[in-house]
């Protein structure tokens, strides 16, 4: 189940912003805020089933946007390569140059 958590919350940093309103408001109570159905459902009044379908069709549609769009794809593999060169970097002796380098691995790597 965490496994499940933390991919949709992937997905919903990435495509929160193209999902209908109350998917998007049930999505980030559920999994964000770790609310339940019912707790929810007794926030908006209405019945838990009809915030667990909401929630289904939120998550079908963030993974449907993922296999055309592949952003989270992207994300891991820019992840990737600054790991290696952060480490390829610490490896060197340049002290100078290594602080420097450093310095703009990070801002890379905070651009996501």
């Amino acid at each position: 189940m965490l496994e499940k958590t933390n991919q949709v919350n992937l997905l919903f940093d990435f495509y929160a912003p193209l999902l209908k309103g109350k998917q998007c408001e049930y999505l980030e109570l559920y999994y964000l805020d770790d609310l339940s159905l019912s707790e929810i459902a007794e926030m908006y009044e209405v019945s838990r089933q009809a915030v667990y379908d909401h929630i289904k069709r939120a998550e079908k549609q963030l993974n449907e946007y993922d296999g055309k769009l592949r952003l989270t794809r992207k994300h891991e593999q820019r992840q990737e390569l600054v790991r290696k060169i952060t480490d390829l970097v610490e490896a060197t002796d340049e002290s100078n140059m290594k602080e420097e380098m450093l310095t703009l691995l990070h801002q890379l790597s905070e651009m996501d």
